[in-house]
């Protein structure tokens, strides 16, 4: 395989700062060394070890609150393991379109927020359904839940909620404005509740709400991110001449600025910005 293709893939995943390159990445990558490790136990033919149920018992997340204790850290494992190629796959092509439309707008600190809250609230509403709902009783005990679709779930509905009125074209579709695009797959989501995989739908759910959630709090100025951000180091510095004062009013001005295109964005949609707008906001995207 060429040498520079690996050290671009290197990149992109792991030193580009992209977040959606490095999740991507990061579940591609698990799913092929789950792949490849499970070869020699079903070529082995040992039938007392099932390897993807031993990768599902202990880095899946279950529904039993006995667990729990034990397996804590599987609140954020399960999130980077999946049931299948298909499975993988379209949660992923799912993460790259959404994804590339969110982080036009906000920052990857709020991607990184939104992926791993949507993931975790997700998990939080698997337990709650298993534990209350009388149908799931006699599964509890075993039930876990792998996958993504939870993280990605809460990115779809976060950048829908928040330019719902931007349009992609779908191949027999044509142009479908987000809301719509969110609302089709929250509905399929609320039929699944009836299903087999009604633990995965409740999952889906949970995350569509966090991701809806987080916006909403947005729009009216707090940002759940902000618990991500790096604390500032304290460093003495001399009294200088007020040079710098202009420039923090300028940056004080830009940012009142986007808030009010943001405002606008989540009042008419992203489709009624004007050119000079849409350019402010891109620019902003990128600091």
């Amino acid at each position: 395989m060429n040498k520079s293709f690996i050290e671009d893939l290197k990149y992109r995943v792991f030193q580009s700062g992209n977040p959606v390159y490095f999740y991507i990445g990061i579940n591609v990558l698990l799913f092929l060394v789950v792949a490849f490790l499970g070869i020699p136990f079903f070529l082995s033919g040992v039938g007392s070890v099932n390897f993807p149920a031993f990768i599902r018992e202990y880095l899946g997340y279950p529904a039993s609150i006995a667990k729990l204790p034990l397996r804590f850290y599987t609140v954020i494992t399960y999130q980077f393991f999946h049931d299948g190629f298909l499975h993988l796959l379209f949660n992923m092509l799912w993460l790259y379109w959404m994804g590339k439309i969110f982080l036009d707008f906000l920052k990857p600190r709020q991607f990184h927020f939104v992926y791993l809250g949507g993931g975790i609230a997700g998990a939080a509403m698997y337990t709650l359904a298993y534990n209350i709902f009388p149908v799931f009783a006699g599964s509890v005990a075993e039930a876990t839940v792998i996958g993504s679709s939870a993280a990605v779930m809460a990115v779809i509905v976060a950048t829908a909620t928040l330019v719902p009125d931007y349009s992609i074209r779908m191949l027999l579709l044509g142009d479908v404005k987000l809301k719509y695009l969110a609302m089709a797959y929250i509905a399929m989501e609320l039929i699944g509740l009836a299903s087999a995989n009604a633990g995965g739908s409740f999952t889906h759910i949970g995350g569509a709400l966090f991701g809806f959630a987080y916006i909403k709090v947005l729009h009216k100025g707090r940002d759940w991110s902000q618990l991500f951000k790096r604390k500032p180091k304290l460093r003495v510095v001399r009294n200088e001449p007020s040079k710098s004062a202009p420039k923090s009013t300028a940056s004080s001005v830009n940012q009142h600025e986007i808030d009010a295109i943001l405002d606008k964005i989540s009042k008419s949609g992203y489709d009624k910005l004007s050119k000079d707008e849409k350019e402010t906001l891109f620019k902003a995207s990128k600091h």
